[in-house]
């Protein structure tokens, strides 16, 4: 074995130990606070309300914004949006022979529909309710399913992008979009009144554990498959 490939094959495997700690954080938080929210612990019912209601407060006087915050949320940054975006990004994996890489991707988008259709129906928690709403969403509240679909679809492209070699011009408007995204369709569901901005985090939290699992078991095994150079 080369010099070379003891050198590299550490500072992988280093890389993808940092990626599963991260998402193993990411998972604990997810869960602590799944069971904070099962259990109705006052201190984050309180928050969610307060936050809620003063933003429903602003959002029944200003209808212009609201328009723009249903407009983003249903069609920029819509799940099925998202969806659409990894479904092209499989296609062209499938297409240039990644075929492996490709049903990982399609994979993990798929266990990320199921884990937060799952989480819904255990917890089943019910959204916030107005006299006036200015919007209105379907099935249970937590977890989010736009913030933890923008999250997996975002995390997985950034990934497939690194992967890539992309240039540094192109990574870096690629990394403000997917937090423009990230961040924008969590406030824009908040603003809306249909989530409680624990659901938004614990969105959050599944999506980047997901994507961190997907990440990091992916490059380990495709470190076992594909030997070095010198091996």
């Amino acid at each position: 074995m080369h010099h070379s490939t003891l050198l590299s094959r550490p500072n992988h495997t280093r890389s993808s130990r940092q990626v599963l700690r991260t998402g193993t954080v990411c998972a604990a938080l997810a869960l602590v606070l799944l069971v904070l929210v099962a259990v109705r612990w006052s201190p984050l019912m309180d928050l969610d309300r307060t936050v809620s209601d003063a933003l429903h407060r602003r959002a029944v006087t200003e209808p212009g914004l609201v328009h723009v915050n249903r407009v983003l949320t249903d069609w920029l940054w819509d799940p099925w949006t998202m969806r659409a975006l990894i479904t092209v990004a499989v296609v062209a994996l499938w297409w240039r022979g990644a075929r492996l890489l490709a049903g990982w991707v399609a994979a993990t988008t798929l266990a990320s529909s199921l884990l937060q259709q799952g989480i819904k129906a255990a917890v089943g928690r019910e959204r916030p309710r107005w006299p006036d709403p200015v919007d209105s969403a379907h099935y249970a509240a937590f977890p989010s399913g736009h913030a933890m679909t923008a999250v997996v679809s975002c995390g997985l492209l950034l990934w497939l992008l690194r992967r890539h070699g992309t240039g540094p011009r192109m990574w870096r408007a690629a990394l403000a979009a997917a937090w423009v995204s990230v961040l924008g369709v969590g406030a824009t569901r908040l603003y809306l009144g249909v989530h409680w901005p624990s659901d938004v985090l614990g969105g959050w939290l599944l999506g980047a554990a997901l994507v961190a699992f997907a990440v990091a078991g992916f490059e380990r095994y495709e470190s076992r498959e594909r030997p070095l150079p010198g091996d």
